[in-house]
């Protein structure tokens, strides 16, 4: 069992290092994603969880709290602590400021999100947030008042590189950097991107490295062609085999009818 990496860590080495940073969604990708070095998971906290935390086991893992799913503070605190029973050791939360520091005042670490929050997109569209000096001055308010409200660390997604770099120098938060550039504390970007499994829209900043989808759908052909092959086997005769039978002996067998009698 790797020692997990704490809040405490990832401040510590803020400014001196950056991390990969990926989300998955099986546990098969949180193993390879951390034996190939990224100790920093973004995960949810579903069936898949319990061995994502095993096969993880040294990583820093922040677990959505699905927006919606709770409907007061109390029911956030409550989820949260429950994410952190489960082995978490952040709590992902796009809700509201209140909610957030209902929960970072109970000791949970808490990972916001600002700029480009897909639960918030109605009010932004999906599009660079903070390209003019207006919006650029709510995204840095918005990080100042979650830093306020106690939130551990924050997701910063597709805004400018310099509202990045500035807000990554004036937060004690830790900054996950998805689409604004190699500025932040983190750098994060989907597993469905890395591997080339994203059946939807590549953003301008994904970058494909292996061809995880084409490998997979040849899996796919391979699995149906062996459906095929035992469907006709059967039809044909061919299977099953003597071989694959269980025989009883003979005696046995009689004795049994004449028990039945």
């Amino acid at each position: 069992m790797s020692k997990k990496i704490t809040v405490y860590d990832l401040w510590s080495q803020k400014g001196k290092r950056k991390w990969a940073q990926t989300h998955i969604d099986t546990d098969k990708e949180a193993e390879a994603a951390f034996k190939a070095g990224i100790e920093i998971i973004s995960c949810e906290p579903d069936h898949y969880f319990p061995i994502v935390r095993e096969v993880a086991s040294g990583a820093f893992l922040s677990v959505g709290l699905k927006h919606g799913t709770v409907s007061s503070k109390q029911e956030a605190i409550k989820k949260g602590f429950e994410i952190l029973e489960m082995g978490g050791d952040a709590v992902y939360c796009s809700h509201s400021i209140d909610w957030i520091e209902a929960m970072a005042k109970e000791g949970i670490p808490i990972t916001a999100h600002v700029g480009l929050v897909p639960n918030r997109a109605t009010w932004t569209n999906y599009r660079a947030v903070g390209k003019t000096a207006d919006e650029a001055l709510k995204v840095y308010q918005n990080v100042k008042d979650l830093e306020n409200a106690g939130a551990a660390c924050v997701e910063v997604e597709v805004v400018p590189l310099e509202l990045a770099d500035f807000i990554t120098k004036n937060t004690k938060m830790i900054t996950m950097g998805m689409g604004c550039g190699n500025v932040c504390d983190t750098q994060y970007l989907f597993c469905n991107d890395i591997l080339g499994t994203n059946i939807g829209h590549y953003p301008r900043h994904a970058k494909k490295y292996v061809d995880l989808k084409t490998e997979e759908e040849k899996l796919q052909a391979l699995r149906e062609k062996g459906f095929r092959m035992f469907v006709e086997d059967m039809n044909n005769g061919g299977y099953p085999e003597s071989k694959h039978e269980i025989k009883m002996d003979s005696i046995e067998f009689e004795k049994f009818q004449e028990k039945i009698k």
